[in-house]
């Protein structure tokens, strides 16, 4: 059996379709609402690594609490980062996707048909209406 873990916040729509696409490949994923159970400092740090991104893209910018803290004032290192992040889980950009295929931050949400171990098993149209993989199995 494949083992497909997801940090997850239901309350975003890029996390409940990239969830729902996990889903729509067959596989029942390893469910981590990481606002409940933030991870700790190491597999944080790991995740992040295995993005290939920067630490910086696992920074939800947008945030009221990203300028509160001045996370947008010049020199802000990747550990200042890393700690605000595991003092305010919310600052977690998200879904984090990990699978035997690699670990990807998928945003947009399509980015987790790249790391998927097996194939959509139908159609799939995201919350908003927009078609991802249409009725002959394709990506749109």
């Amino acid at each position: 059996m494949t083992t497909i873990t997801i940090y997850h916040n239901p309350k975003c729509g890029t996390s409940r379709n990239t969830l729902a696409m996990i889903r729509n490949s067959g596989v029942e994923p390893e469910v981590i609402e990481y606002l409940k159970a933030p991870p700790d400092r190491a597999t944080l740090v790991a995740l992040i690594a295995a993005t290939g991104e920067p630490v910086i893209n696992a920074v939800r910018t947008k945030e009221a609490i990203f300028a509160e803290l001045q996370l947008d004032a010049p020199g802000v290192t990747d550990a200042q980062f890393i700690d605000a992040m595991l003092q305010h889980p919310i600052l977690i950009n998200r879904p984090i996707v990990v699978t035997p295929l690699g670990t990807r931050l998928c945003r947009p949400s399509e980015k987790v048909l790249d790391i998927l171990p097996a194939p959509q098993q139908g159609a799939f149209t995201k919350e908003d209406g927009e078609v991802v993989i249409n009725a002959q199995g394709q990506r749109a």
